[in-house]
């Protein structure tokens, strides 16, 4: 695994080499009663879960302690790649699936790391004072449109923050420019990149410049119905 992140530029110690080993072969064993990842074969988990969420961490400034949340976590990307790589970093992981914070508690507890998890819609915990602006780094790895996606989590960065938002090829920022300004962000940055294998990305850093108006987010059907 080593070799993998090396040829990428990333050094990863013995120790988060075993770690991240035992998080695919516990995954890969759980996907097997709930429905996780697609995504099984080793040599992909390392390429497409675990070099995709942690590569973003090498182009963003995130300082030592930052209070981080992913949100729509699922099986725990990029989250947990990330809190291996940087266990400085204090994640909670957000999702409004009973399963998948069930199997996020156990890998953590299986890793021996400490996550915060909580089963939540992010469209109402994003209203609730005890996480909104509360984070320093915002993360998520979803097929959302981007406008759609930074309604969801632009609440939780704190002025001054950064959502970091892990999409695929298509470069979504010109659609989405006004819905970020409207959420209190701005594009910081675009970095665009290939996986190992060829897959392109696109990470679109967004710095939160303002409070986001208290009318955001939306619930979920007005969301859909009229994104921003």
């Amino acid at each position: 695994m080593k070799t993998e992140f090396a040829a990428c530029g990333i050094e990863i110690t013995d120790d988060q080499c075993v770690k991240l080993e035992k998080l695919a072969e516990y995954m890969v064993e759980y996907n097997k009663n709930v429905n996780l990842t697609r995504i099984t074969e080793r040599s992909e988990i390392i390429e497409k879960h675990y070099i995709d969420s942690i590569l973003p961490l090498t182009m963003i400034d995130v300082p030592h302690g930052t209070i981080c949340a992913d949100v729509g976590a699922g099986a725990g990307f990029p989250s947990l790649p990330m809190k291996i790589y940087r266990p400085d970093l204090d994640f909670t992981l957000i999702d409004s699936g009973n399963k998948r914070i069930a199997y996020l508690d156990s890998a953590c507890s299986m890793l021996g790391i400490s996550c915060k998890t909580v089963h939540a819609r992010g469209e109402e915990l994003g209203q609730d004072k005890n996480f909104r602006e509360k984070y320093g780094f915002v993360c998520a790895r979803a097929v959302a449109a981007l406008n759609v996606l930074c309604e969801y989590c632009l609440p939780f960065a704190k002025k001054g923050g950064i959502f970091a938002a892990l999409k695929g090829e298509k470069d979504e920022t010109e659609a989405a420019r006004s819905a970020i300004k409207t959420l209190g962000g701005e594009i910081e940055d675009v970095k665009k990149y290939a996986l190992p294998g060829g897959d392109k990305r696109n990470l679109v850093i967004i710095r939160k410049i303002a409070e986001t108006p208290a009318a955001y987010p939306r619930v979920s059907a007005k969301i859909a119905k009229k994104p921003l």
